[in-house]
């Protein structure tokens, strides 16, 4: 991997501008800054047309339109720059300034993260407000983007993206189903210790090679939110959709912490307060959005099934992950996080107060 983050760091270099004016390096620094003029990259884990790439190119629409054309975003959909644990490193060690990717491969960079991954400990009901509380007020969030600080990243916020949906070729009606059930996961030791507590068989993969593990029955199951199901075309090769209610899938938008400080302060307000505004507001139409896409699926392919766990099966997961898998999250989310996790819930729990009124 590390060969793989050189060469593409090296290409990256290669197309970049000579005229560009990074907010990093030497030549800056006699540059005046109402005249400095920013050409940065953002790759996004998620195909074009999927939420994190259509929010990005948003993203970058603004900004250029924000400061009359002085920071400019070029977006890259999934797998235009690699992997998506590559893009995570390239944002990392600074090749590229921004980055959105989601809690399985960031908590490959930033341990503490895991607690996003975290079965059961979001609530169905006003998830988006929730989310949005968190974020805004909650000492949790604090806790979470001084880690991520620590790992020269920066956190802009959490995005909801639809639940998961757990995808497979054999028919499940039930927890007992789920037992062996050879299951792609995002390459987090969480989510692998979260579906291993229901018998399963986690096995993580890249998001390219789901499909011809599906279809060459590598694996059973794989689990996504519905338009990864249908951008990624897994529902050609899974006939079973299952709903647990267990993960809502979290998109993370993150920006190099040295690029971040070195950003005038004005520029800093207009990226978060932009998304900020964004974690409600992007629900809407990740909804709609969805529930267009399952029935696409639908009319593709009529014999796929949709079936989701009743409240007395979802009691049953939601008992063996908080008595199975909570109390060992300090192995995987390590320094401060069971601390994390104790302030993740009691945020959790205001936030649903405070929504609620």
């Amino acid at each position: 991997m590390k060969n793989r983050i050189v060469l593409l760091a090296l290409i990256l270099a290669l197309l970049m501008p000579t005229a560009t004016l990074f907010a990093q390096g030497g030549q800056e620094a006699a540059v005046p800054a109402a005249d400095k003029v920013y050409n940065v990259k953002m790759p996004s884990a998620e195909a074009e047309g999927d939420p994190m790439t259509v929010w990005a190119r948003e993203f970058a629409a603004y900004m250029k339109e924000a400061t009359d054309g002085k920071f400019n975003i070029e977006v890259f959909p999934y797998g235009t720059l690699g992997e998506n644990d590559d893009i995570q490193e390239l944002a990392q060690l600074g090749v590229v300034e921004f980055v959105f990717s989601d809690y399985g491969w960031v908590s490959g960079f930033v341990p503490q993260a895991n607690v996003l991954a975290l079965h059961y400990i979001w609530p169905y009901e006003n998830l988006a407000e929730v989310l949005d509380w968190v974020v805004r007020n909650g000492e949790s969030f604090k806790k979470i983007e001084e880690n991520f600080l620590k790992n020269d990243l920066v956190p802009l916020g959490i995005f909801f993206e639809g639940w998961q949906w757990l995808t497979s070729k054999k028919p499940i009606s039930g927890p007992a189903d789920l037992k062996g059930l050879k299951t792609r996961v995002m390459g987090s030791e969480m989510l692998t210790r979260d579906y291993r507590a229901y018998g399963m068989v986690p096995t993580p993969m890249a998001y390219g090679e789901i499909y011809s593990a599906l279809q060459t029955g590598l694996i059973d199951a794989q689990s996504q939110p519905m338009f990864a199901n249908f951008s990624m075309a897994f529902y050609e090769v899974a006939d079973h959709f299952v709903q647990l209610w267990a993960e809502p899938f979290l998109g993370i938008p993150q920006v190099n912490r040295a690029f971040w400080e070195s950003l005038p302060a004005e520029y800093q307000s207009l990226i978060k307060n932009w998304w900020l505004d964004k974690i409600i507001s992007s629900v809407n139409w990740v909804d709609a959005n969805n529930e267009e896409l399952m029935k696409k699926i639908k009319q593709n392919r009529p014999v796929v099934t949709f079936y989701e766990f009743t409240d007395a099966q979802i009691a049953e997961l939601r008992k063996l992950a908080v008595e199975t898998v909570y109390p060992k999250f300090p192995e995987v989310g390590k320094e401060g996080s069971a601390d994390l996790l104790q302030t993740l819930l009691k945020d959790i729990e205001l936030a649903k107060k405070a929504v609620a009124k």
